[in-house]
């Protein structure tokens, strides 16, 4: 748009002179000044007027260019109709849809372009009552270029003028298998990063399993070891029960009976068989329960979603490391009867075993290292700390302290997956892990999750 230079003439009233008085006279003079100076001030208004004009020319032309770049680069698209239905605007993406011409499809009814009855009827329904709604995701059929049919998914908004009167609607679209296809990779990617988060879970476990072996051997070898002694014990005493019986049922005399019997102490083997017995299902008992464990531990999540005492998960959690570490690390728990928790607990034992284990790596410098592990109910919540008595964290390095693979132990020494994994599985249990340094030195790990 060019905005024409104003050609109208601004007239200025003539000086009228009284009959008989010469306009050059010195009176004269001044008034012909005036006049000229009134001249000039209108001559600059005018300059000063075009000069706006033309910057606000300027402006309007770079805007326009503005909308039609944005209009050409749209994906999607896009046609102004008015309110009988009649197309007045459409961008490029349109005409490449349709194969048509602006010329083509200037003025022609929108509902041309539906390639069914159904889509045009739905079409004719919104422009006869539906006109000042706003339809959201409408999938309709349109006729493409080549005899193409597909169907789109569009959105209309009423248009209206400055005064506030409907004036059409706006519509834009977007073909369905372009959404399809857009969603099908969203959903493809989502699957990739759940197994890529489950192989680093499972990664993370068995590296937390393995700093575990040593002292999960020592905890094994203490039940089996004793079941063995047990079971030689038996072995003798039957030995002993089986020469006895063999000696009754061969009708041996009483007095020989009675003679056999205080040599092979049969009362005293009756009277220790019980606590043999009972030892040794103890200790069997003791073996499942650390094989079972085990086994929840290392086993694949599942989404469980059952109710556990968080005190029994922190105890275990605590033993295990406590026998790789030796009794040199020492923990003191500060713990209530109960933490009631829902959610899995093969998955919160390894958030604490992960919060153990790190208060000993940070402890490992220390000549006395030390674990305080203190937790309480608090209206909804439970709340927990982790406070060693190690160096702290870093200020640099407390920003981090949860980013995947990040991590201030040496090469080898750790994945850098732990706290992350450990604040993955928190937020999943409706809960939150944070990390700080101690006012009385040392470093507070945090954890707050809803309770049961």
């Amino acid at each position: 748009m060019t905005v024409r230079k104003p050609s109208a003439v601004h007239h200025t009233a003539m000086p009228v002179f009284p009959p008989g008085e010469d306009p050059t006279t010195a009176a004269g003079e001044h008034v012909w000044i005036d006049v000229i100076q009134k001249m000039d001030e209108v001559y600059n208004d005018l300059l000063q007027y075009e000069v706006a004009l033309e910057e606000k020319n300027a402006a309007l032309e770079d805007s326009q260019q503005f909308i039609v770049s944005v209009l050409a680069s749209m994906s999607d698209i896009l046609l102004v109709c008015s309110r009988s239905g009649n197309i007045e605007e459409v961008n490029q993406a349109l005409l490449d849809f349709t194969g048509r011409s602006e010329t083509e499809l200037h003025g022609r009814p929108v509902f041309d372009l539906f390639a069914d009855g159904p889509s045009r009827e739905h079409a004719l329904q919104f422009f006869g009552r539906q006109m000042g709604d706003s339809l959201h995701d409408c999938e309709l059929l349109l006729q493409g270029s080549k005899g193409v049919v597909m169907p789109v998914s569009l959105n209309c908004k009423p248009r209206y003028s400055s005064v506030g009167k409907l004036m059409g609607v706006v519509i834009t679209g977007r073909p369905v298998g372009e959404l399809r296809r857009a969603y099908s990779a969203l959903r493809e990617a989502h699957d990739e990063l759940k197994r890529a988060q489950q192989q680093l879970l499972q990664s993370e476990k068995m590296a937390s399993l393995g700093r575990l072996v040593a002292g999960v051997a020592h905890e094994l070898n203490n039940p089996i070891s004793f079941v063995l002694g047990n079971v030689h014990a038996l072995e003798r005493y039957a030995s002993r029960m089986r020469r006895y019986i063999d000696a009754l049922h061969g009708g041996a005399p009483a007095p020989e009976l009675a003679g056999l019997r205080k040599e092979l102490r049969i009362d005293r083997v009756l009277e220790d068989m019980p606590s043999l017995l009972e030892g040794t299902i103890e200790g069997a008992e003791r073996t499942r329960d650390i094989v079972d464990g085990l086994k929840r531990f290392s086993a694949v999540d599942r989404e469980e979603n059952l109710r556990f005492n968080l005190v029994e998960v922190i105890q275990r959690a605590v033993h295990w490391v406590g026998k790789a570490t030796g009794e040199r690390f020492q923990v003191r728990l500060d713990l209530p009867a109960s933490l009631p928790l829902v959610g899995s607990a093969g998955q919160m034992q390894q958030v604490m075993m992960n919060l153990v284990q790190n208060a000993f790596d940070a402890t490992a410098d220390v000549e006395c290292p030390k674990l305080e592990i203190s937790g309480r109910v608090e209206g909804k919540e439970l709340l927990l700390a982790f406070h060693d008595n190690g160096p702290g964290i870093a200020p640099d390095d407390l920003r981090r302290i949860f980013d995947p693979f990040f991590t201030t132990k040496a090469v080898g020494k750790g994945t850098g997956l732990g706290l992350a994994i450990s604040y993955g599985i928190v937020e999943r249990h409706g809960g939150q892990l944070a990390a700080e340094n101690h006012a009385a030195g040392g470093a507070l790990f945090s954890v707050r999750l809803p309770a049961a």
